[in-house]
């Protein structure tokens, strides 16, 4: 059964740093590209990043672009998120995510789901 656990979030000042990790487990971690969604009550689900089974590709959202780095460690089953230079606006809960192929920014074509980490900004 495959599982996904987010962790590394918390209440951060504006302009400072956290990393989010992505802890996987029930199946071959390698085989799957993973995402970094978040969500704000109200709202749909945004796309933040994503990376390629082997870490080789990546791919942002505008928003996120030039602050935030998505990695991987296949031989630790972890994937994580590393942000900078936060803003309020990056308040939200975020989740990682996997899929079977390739990278891509839609939340319909991830399988598997965490249950989220809290990340709030204050200005």
């Amino acid at each position: 059964q495959v599982q996904l656990v987010e962790s590394g979030g918390g209440l951060v000042q504006a302009g400072g740093s956290l990393r989010l990790s992505c802890a996987f487990s029930g199946r071959t971690f390698s085989s799957y590209g993973m995402g970094w969604f978040r969500q704000v009550p109200g709202k749909e689900r945004e796309f933040v990043a994503s990376i390629s089974w082997s870490g080789g590709t990546t791919y942002y959202a505008d928003s996120v672009k030039g602050r935030f780095t998505i990695s991987r460690d296949n031989a630790k089953n972890t994937g994580y998120l590393q942000m900078n230079g936060l803003k309020p606006e990056d308040t939200a809960v975020y989740y990682c995510a996997t899929r079977n192929l390739g990278i891509g920014d839609a939340p319909a074509h991830f399988n598997f789901w965490g249950q989220g980490t809290q990340v709030t900004v204050s200005s």
